[in-house]
């Protein structure tokens, strides 16, 4: 099997590399070799892959960036996966593709359902939104992972930025009313394999299970949780590490409208494949213990 993966050199594609290997044949592609915002050359160069799975992990995934690059961010998070869907289609072959919380509007305390209304609060879930609906009506073999808050050891992410301010702050003012809970790339890639793996032993598989699947890490948490988390494994390692305050949302203001609240409920993934991840926190002390 020739497993595609886009986005090599992302949080999830770097780690989709070291996960499918066992599984097959991994040709993985960056913006260099498959550029997903050209458009009209996407389908001819995936078709000379000729790929037997796609596994979509690019994306235009700078929040704030997308309320003014929103032309760009349409083509590689919406126009791509649904060139991608047709391809998959026309080939006859499964595509996996990753979504975001940020398709909610972060209304309510409860944790979001797979078929709970969409209502994105800026460019970027927008565009992520449509990209979902763009290959849940054209592709007849696919999932579709909404996950939130990733971050892993390599890539822009919030550990990543929490590590570097360490090194010259004192005091860090992060947000304490925006809820999620962070989820380790890793895990992202190891459950995508773990169906993978599933869908070679069931003959119905796809058509059993195609369809959207929320998967992140268990419990809750704030930024403001996230960050002191961080901050005190760092320290029990014996790094110096800033005083953090928390503040609301109104007081960090940003150009892209975050959700208040967007806990992802991961119960259809486990009733589906019987896989769920393990508390943040935990993933989190894996991380940074460095025995991963």
């Amino acid at each position: 099997m020739r497993i595609l993966i886009t986005g090599k050199n992302g949080q999830v594609g770097h780690e989709l590399i070291r996960s499918l290997s066992c599984l097959g044949e991994v040709i993985a592609t960056d913006s260099q070799t498959l550029d997903l915002s050209k458009i009209d050359e996407l389908a001819e160069k995936v078709e000379h892959l000729a790929p037997d799975l796609i596994v979509n992990a690019a994306a235009y995934t700078a929040v704030d960036r997308a309320e003014t690059e929103q032309e760009l961010a349409y083509k590689i998070n919406a126009l791509a996966p649904q060139i991608l869907a047709e391809v998959a289609k026309s080939r006859d072959i499964p595509l996996i593709h990753y979504s975001t919380d940020y398709v909610f509007n972060g209304s309510g305390d409860k944790a979001w359902i797979e078929d709970a209304e969409t209502q994105p609060l800026n460019v970027y879930g927008r565009t992520k939104l449509a990209g979902e609906l763009a290959i849940s009506s054209v592709a007849d073999k696919y999932l579709i992972f909404r996950t939130s808050w990733v971050y892993g050891e390599r890539g822009a992410n919030f550990l990543n930025t929490m590590k570097r301010l360490a090194i010259d702050k004192v005091q860090l003012s992060i947000v304490h009313d925006q809820i999620g809970t962070p989820t380790w790339s890793r895990h992202i890639a190891d459950v995508t394999a773990q169906v993978i793996s599933q869908s070679y032993q069931q003959a119905d598989f796809w058509q059993k299970h195609s369809g959207i699947y929320h998967l992140s890490g268990a419990g809750r948490a704030s930024w403001f949780d996230f960050a002191q988390q961080i901050f005190n494994l760092m320290a029990a390692q014996g790094h110096s590490v800033p005083q953090v305050h928390p503040i609301t949302t109104r007081d960090y203001p940003t150009p892209a409208n975050r959700p208040a609240h967007s806990l992802l409920d991961n119960t259809k993934l486990k009733q589906h494949f019987g896989l769920n991840l393990p508390d943040w926190r935990i993933s989190l002390e894996w991380v940074m213990s460095g025995q991963n």
